[in-house]
């Protein structure tokens, strides 16, 4: 029988939080698709509408954490997957801060786009 294997140490958070996010985008992408795709078909949508939804605290709340969550779900799934392929040691601490970096980068770009659109910049 095979053994099993992830890279996920046993008992950690991570697997947890990578669990948690997942239900979490589920949820969000299924609002967002209803939205702006089945509501508001694409023809519809303008920058107007962006900034009026974007004003209301619920709504930019909630994308704020969609733009975390996935994120956050991205870089630890490409992590664990690069890891689950083998690398370890300086590759492994390496990929780790890229990551972390990117993802931060993002996070940030995505935060001012996110406040532009809601006229705080």
């Amino acid at each position: 029988m095979a053994e099993h294997y992830s890279s996920f140490e046993r008992g950690g958070r991570r697997w947890l939080w990578q669990r948690l996010t997942a239900v979490f985008l589920i949820g969000v992408l299924a609002f967002h698709f209803l939205l702006l795709h089945f509501a508001n078909h694409a023809a519809n949508i303008t920058f107007a509408g962006t900034q009026a939804r974007m004003s209301q605290i619920s709504y930019f709340a909630t994308m704020w954490l969609f733009l975390v969550t996935a994120t956050f779900h991205g870089v630890n799934g490409v992590y664990n997957a690069l890891v689950n392929q083998g690398i370890d040691g300086t590759q492994k601490n390496a990929v780790k801060w890229v990551l972390i970096a990117a993802g931060l980068l993002l996070i940030a770009q995505g935060t001012r786009v996110a406040l532009a659109m809601n006229g705080f910049l």
